[in-house]
């Protein structure tokens, strides 16, 4: 069972880019936490914004969302800090444990700044995310040659209402995990998966 520490808004704007739930409206969340390097997931804007110029001009379109003043360029400022740290890290496989500890370090201060109180309770958590850094050996499989690890995005569905979840690999081995979530705070879920997807093989 995995647990995960929830984050919306001000904190995490920049770790998710909804790709198709309410196509109108772009939202940008932040997903499992940054739980002392063991399972930490960060998912950014998707790769195609390759530059930190582009990337500084979506977070100043979002500028609304966060408050004004210093606290709102210090959330910016942020966000550009760790979409910089993590862009060369290969999705974290790259990382060495002082990469870790930086980006744990940044994601930490953006998450104490977040004003979503109860990120459970918030539709801003619905939607499919593309993963763009994780410290999670299962998704990273380091200890395998290049070749045989997930080379193409990997997505991951939330369903808040449902309280269900799901994990997508794309090219080459199309794996998929669903799971659970069972709520033990407004701010944190167990994960309980249930079905498994490997290759073409099925197994819950």
């Amino acid at each position: 069972m995995t647990h995960l520490s929830l984050s919306i808004p001000t904190s995490t704007l920049p770790f998710k880019y909804r790709i198709d739930s309410h196509s109108s409206q772009l939202n940008l969340v932040f997903e499992p936490p940054p739980p002392k390097f063991n399972t930490t997931h960060i998912i950014l804007p998707p790769s195609s914004i390759a530059n930190s110029k582009k990337w500084r001009n979506m977070v100043s379109f979002f500028q609304g969302f966060s408050t004004g003043g210093d606290r709102g360029r210090d959330i910016q400022s942020l966000k550009v800090e760790l979409y910089e740290t993590i862009s060369p890290l290969d999705r974290g496989a790259e990382a060495t444990l002082e990469d870790k500890q930086r980006v744990d370090k940044i994601a930490r201060k953006l998450e104490a700044m977040n004003s979503v109180k109860e990120p459970l309770n918030s539709d801003l958590l619905n939607g499919k995310w593309e993963l763009l850094y994780t410290t999670s050996q299962s998704i990273l499989q380091t200890q395998r040659p290049k070749f045989l690890r997930p080379n193409g995005k990997i997505y991951q569905a939330i369903n808040a209402d449902t309280l269900r979840a799901q994990n997508i690999e794309t090219w080459p081995f199309y794996n998929q995990a669903t799971a659970n979530l069972v709520p033990l705070n407004s701010r944190k879920v167990a994960v309980k998966f249930d079905f498994f997807k490997i290759a073409s093989l099925v197994c819950s």
